[in-house]
This record gives C-alpha cells, sequence and structure tokens, in this order.
C-alpha cells in the first residue's frame, strides 16, 4: 500500500512546531490541496481553526495532542504514523450556522463545529427571549447567557455550564443557559437537530450582549439565528477505540 500524502499543520507554540519539523523529515509535507490525510498537532483550539480552515477540502483531520486539553486529538507519537492513519477510524460531524443581526443593523454570519454562544457584555444580567421552529418558548430567560451545543461540543463548554453530554449521532442539539437567574430552575433542552433557535436580546442598550460561534466574536447583538448546516460535513480521524463516541462515554464516568 501507497504512503500516504501527509500534510503537517502546528500551532504556533513552541512544542508543536518541534513535532512538525520532526515529522515533516520522517513522512515528506505536502500543501492540503494534494494531501490523502492532514496531520494537526496541537490542542483543541488549533483543531477547531483546522476544520474550519480546511472545510472547502475533502480531506479527514488526524490530530495529535500538542496542547493542553486534547479531547478532540490523539496521543502524541513519532513512531508508526502511516499504520496508525491507515487503522484510524472517521468520524463526521456537521457544525452549525450562527446568523448574528448587530444594532447597527449589520447582519454577520460563522460556522460552530463546538457551540454558538451568548454572553452577557455589560454587569447586568442579560435578557433574552427564546424561539423554536418560530414559536416562542421562553418570554424572558435572565442569565449570563446561553448556548446551542453539538453533540461533539457537548463535553465543552456546555458541559462547564452543567448541560448535558450528547452522543454522537444522536440528532440532539443541547440548549443550555449559564447562570439562569430567572427562570431560577431551569437546566435547559434538548432539541432535535433540525431545529432552528432565534434567541432576541430584550433590551440590547442596557443589557448588552455578545454572540459567539468558536471564536468568531460578534458584539452588541439584538438576535442570534442557529440551526445545524448539513451541507458543512468535517471529517476526523481517531485511532481504533478512541473516537468521540467512546470519549463521549468514558468523560461521563470521569
Amino acid at each position: 500500500m501507497p504512503r500516504p500524502r501527509i500534510a503537517f499543520v502546528a500551532s504556533p507554540v513552541p512544542i508543536a512546531q518541534t513535532a512538525c519539523e520532526t515529522l515533516s523529515r520522517a513522512h515528506g509535507n505536502v500543501v492540503p490541496e494534494k494531501a490523502d490525510v492532514i496531520v494537526a498537532l496541537g490542542g483543541d483550539g488549533f483543531m477547531l481553526e483546522t476544520l474550519h480552515a480546511m472545510q472547502d477540502i475533502d480531506v479527514p483531520v488526524y490530530g495529535m495532542n500538542r496542547g493542553t486539553v486534547g479531547f478532540l486529538m490523539n496521543a502524541y507519537s513519532e513512531d508508526d504514523l502511516p499504520d496508525r492513519l491507515d487503522a484510524a477510524e472517521e468520524e463526521i460531524i456537521n457544525p452549525l450556522t450562527m446568523t448574528a443581526l448587530s444594532v447597527d443593523g449589520q447582519s454577520h454570519t460563522g460556522l460552530a463545529i463546538n457551540e454558538v454562544s451568548l454572553l452577557r457584555a455589560g454587569p447586568q444580567a442579560a435578557k433574552l427571549r427564546i424561539t423554536i421552529d418560530g414559536k416562542v418558548r421562553m418570554d424572558e430567560l435572565v442569565c449570563d447567557g446561553a448556548l446551542v451545543a453539538t453533540p461533539a461540543g457537548s463535553t465543552a463548554y456546555n458541559y462547564s455550564a452543567h448541560g448535558p453530554i450528547l452522543p454522537i449521532g444522536s440528532d440532539v442539539l443541547a440548549l443550555t443557559a449559564m447562570s439562569a437567574f430567572r427562570p431560577r430552575r431551569w437546566r435547559g433542552a434538548l432539541l432535535p437537530k433540525n431545529a432552528v433557535v432565534r434567541i432576541d436580546v430584550l433590551d440590547p442598550d442596557k443589557r448588552p450582549v455578545m454572540a459567539d460561534a468558536d471564536g468568531n466574536s460578534v458584539r452588541n447583538v439584538v438576535n442570534v439565528e442557529i440551526r445545524s448546516e448539513p451541507d458543512v460535513s468535517h471529517r476526523i480521524l481517531f485511532d481504533p477505540g478512541h473516537g468521540l463516541e467512546e470519549r463521549l462515554i468514558r468523560e461521563q464516568f470521569a
């Protein structure tokens, strides 16, 4: 079997750059457009950057952890990389698309593999109205913020905000509040993957809110619409027995 053509990309931290140099010398390094596989060296944040940057290239991405968290990454090793790539299992995930309208009337769009979040941008709690598929489900949520998370992102910010972990392939999204004040006991909701979520900011001048899609931030938003984007697919490779499904289950028993 011919050796795969590998494109190595690395975060700017020295440990990732050193790994990139070492692996490039051993296996060569082609441009992503000519690669059979992209190997991303860094942490989860860099993996998200890589997936976004390569979303128009139909090439799977195999991450090796040279960062801090590494939930989306495989263990780092300089040995047997072609064999590991050949044995790797592929997961396909769809991102969320965010359409945010700011107070100046401009519309902003972004894609999020993990979550779209709305966060208060001032000293006072945000006041939000939540609409699902055109029907108002909550007239007023007073909170520090709210987010919609994919299964792949459910162990990230969503989990820190006490949201549920979602199995990969469950076709479900998590809607989770951060520090909800009213209704105080509201713990969020599980929504179908094809649901369209609209969040309106009540009193945006007095209680400003920012929206964020995987680091793509928009300040002073008036409303945000969030939906799954089935036309965009990200291909991620994992070592056998260490895919997202296993990691999500293992995380719940940590």
